[in-house]
This record gives structure tokens, C-alpha cells and sequence, in this order.
């Protein structure tokens, strides 16, 4: 099912839309505030069910810039910072190959590669050692990661798991691990700002519908660091391997059109 398409100047305001994005808004920002973005990645494919996927993209934007504010005021103190800077310029550049290739780039092709990057990577994961903890990944694995996830969240806000594979071996502290992701998150959605108010698709009726939305941001946030202070390491870490997986699985599913 698809929403009725907007009123250039206005809102969507179809009810089948805001049955999905209601949930995704939360599981999003359940996602940013505790688990690393281990399950935002859902959040495009959700809406994706009522609207087209840049048209979600462009009104889950906002949403997630407000909750990057409130993840950095959060873990401001906690991020690792040789990774962050391991990990921006590649990003950067996976950002403007974005905006240059977007037009021409399927979005169930996005879909494939990112799922096939997490259950690779997660089933790697169960069938190898893992490392010890504070094992450090070099400039190399920095730079390919970030570019993927630049690229990767620019077309469908789906950088998450190729940041969780530079990320996650080296089995930081939890909040440090969190704090991270968060920083990187913050950094990469205001680089993508200026490239979507050029290619038109964060126009008056997303920033409108991403109005609507926006209370619902806090309420997934404070959540998220409501568990990270509860979980403990050990199964916090198991938790995200295991939902980098079901990401994994969903959008291969979803991008050979299974569903």
C-alpha cells in the first residue's frame, strides 16, 4: 500500500504512513540511544512501505539530527576519538559519491549490499574467535568503513552495519561504543543536510511531516540509554551482534523483494 502523494507545500497526511513511521521513529531512536543503531537501520524500510524510500529518508532526517543532539549531550564525554577520526574522511567521501550517484542507484540494490555486509559479518563473527577486548582496526579498515557507511546513509540512512564492522571487534566499553556511532552519526546526517536541500528532496512537506514526528525522538532516545546503563557488556555485545543480523536478514529480504 502506498500514501496518497502530499500537497507540495503540506504534510502527508495519510493514516497507513504514520502507522509505520510512528513505530520506526521509536525503533530508530531506541536504536541510536542504547544499541549503536543496531536496529535503525529498519527505520527507512518501514516507512518505505507507504511512501518512496528517498521521500522517507528526507523525513527521517530532521528526526534524526534532533536525536543525534540529544545522543551527543548524552556521550559527550564517553566517544573514542582515534576512531572518529579514522572514520569521517572516508565517510565524507562516501557522502558525496552519494549525492552524485543517488539518481542512478536502485534502492534494493543498497539493500543487498548492506545486508549482505551484516550476516557476513555477524556469521563471521559465531564461527571465528573474537578478538580481545580493545583490539584496535587500522586506517585501512577506518577508511572503508566510513566510506561504505557515507554512501550507505546517504541513500537509505543505512550506515550502521559497516560501522559496526570496524567498530564492534574491537569490543570497546559499551558506552564508549555507543558514544562513537553517536558522534559519527551526528556528524554524517549534518553532511548530508546541504546535498539534500540541493537534490529538492528535503522540501516544505518533509520538514512538515518530520515536524509531526519529532515528539516521539526523546521518548526512543531515552529509552536507548535507559539500556545501556541497565545491560550489562557481555550481553549487550551479543545483543548487537544478533541485531546487526536480523538487520542483515531484513533488508536482503526486502531488497530481492521477498516480502
Amino acid at each position: 500500500m502506498a500514501a496518497e502523494a502530499a500537497a507540495p507545500t503540506g504534510m502527508i497526511t495519510d493514516p497507513w504512513f504514520y502507522a509505520v513511521a510512528i513505530p520506526a521513529v521509536l525503533i530508530v531512536g531506541i536504536s541510536k540511544g542504547g544499541l549503536a543503531g543496531g536496529l535503525g537501520v529498519v527505520g527507512v524500510p518501514l516507512m518505505a512501505l507507504a511512501v518512496p524510500p528517498l521521500q522517507a529518508a528526507a523525513v527521517l532526517l530532521p528526526v534524526l539530527m534532533v536525536m543525534d543532539l540529544q545522543g551527543v549531550w548524552e556521550y559527550r564525554r564517553d566517544w573514542d576519538r582515534r576512531n572518529i577520526i579514522l572514520l569521517i574522511p572516508g565517510a565524507l567521501l562516501g557522502i558525496v559519491l552519494g549525492a552524485l550517484t543517488a539518481r542512478f542507484v536502485s534502492d534494493d540494490l543498497v539493500r543487498i549490499l548492506v545486508g549482505l555486509t551484516a550476516v557476513v559479518f555477524t556469521v563471521l563473527f559465531w564461527v571465528k574467535p573474537a578478538p580481545p577486548a580493545g583490539a584496535a582496526r587500522g586506517p585501512v579498515s577506518g577508511t572503508l568503513w566510513g566510506f561504505v557507511a557515507g554512501y550507505t546513509s546517504f541513500l537509505a540512512h543505512a550506515g550502521g552495519p559497516p560501522i559496526q564492522v570496524h567498530l564492534l571487534p574491537q569490543r570497546l566499553d559499551k558506552r564508549a561504543y555507543v558514544a562513537t556511532t553517536t558522534i559519527f552519526f551526528f556528524v554524517v546526517n549534518l553532511a548530508k543536510l546541504p546535498p539534500y536541500l540541493l537534490v529538492g528532496t528535503l522540501d516544505r512537506s518533509a520538514l512538515l511531516t518530520a515536524l509531526v514526528l519529532l515528539p516521539l525522538a526523546p521518548i526512543g532516545m531515552r529509552i536507548g540509554f535507559w539500556i545501556v546503563r541497565s545491560l550489562p557488556t557481555e550481553p549487550f555485545y551479543k545483543l548487537c551482534y544478533v541485531l546487526v543480523l536480523i538487520t542483515g536478514i531484513k533488508l536482503l529480504w526486502d531488497g530481492f523483494g521477498l516480502g
